[in-house]
């Protein structure tokens, strides 16, 4: 009885220790983590405070109209490229007259859009507000009247909505009819306007 005993509970044991166990899969590692790790380590943060430069330069095909006449071989309307300075000017414009003092003109001096530059007449005023270039005046002070009887075509030209043309005009008027005898004769020139007479009046002289 003994031995039967014992050789049933040794075949329960083999039998128990040979029945079929279930398996688990393995995990699958997600695909995010996974892509993460792959990646390279993630750029640090800038530090307070701190901004990133702004560019200043101007755009390579950005240009400026400034209007140059005065003393100088082909006054006019000229477009420079931003940053240009008043030796470009003067270079564009055919460069000063023989004769002509530049002592008094900054040619270093970087130009701004719409300005007028006026080189070598005395008590003239950009139209910027400051004193015109080559001009002796002092800053704010008013310009002297040019003088309709004696100025020349080119001085003419200095004024504003003068060009090369209505300066013509008027020095044909003046000597058709002898030389101007006041201001309000200017209005019979050809080309004048009541609206370019107003911004005259007070800019010339008989």
């Amino acid at each position: 009885m003994v031995v039967l005993v014992v050789a049933a509970l040794f075949a329960a044991q083999h039998f128990w220790s040979g029945r079929p166990q279930s398996v688990a899969a393995p995990e699958v590692v997600a695909h995010g983590v996974a892509g993460t790790a792959q990646e390279g380590p993630a750029e640090p943060d800038p530090p307070p405070g701190a901004t990133e430069p702004a560019a200043t330069a101007p755009a390579p095909d950005a240009r400026i109209v400034v209007d140059v006449s005065g003393k100088v071989r082909r006054p006019g309307v000229l477009r420079l490229p931003a940053g240009a300075r008043v030796e470009d000017a003067l270079a564009a414009a055919g460069g000063a007259e023989r004769g002509t003092d530049l002592t008094g003109i900054n040619r270093a001096r970087v130009l701004t859009d719409g300005e007028h530059v006026v080189v070598g007449v005395p008590g003239m005023v950009s139209a910027a507000g400051g004193p015109a270039t080559g001009s002796p005046a002092a800053a704010g002070a008013p310009a002297a009247p040019i003088s309709l009887n004696s100025s020349t075509a080119e001085q003419l030209e200095t004024l504003p909505g003068v060009g090369p043309v209505l300066a013509q005009h008027i020095v044909d008027h003046r000597t058709r009819v002898g030389g101007f005898r006041s201001v309000d004769e200017l209005r019979e020139v050809n080309g004048i306007g009541d609206r370019r007479f107003a911004d005259l009046r007070n800019r010339v002289r008989p």
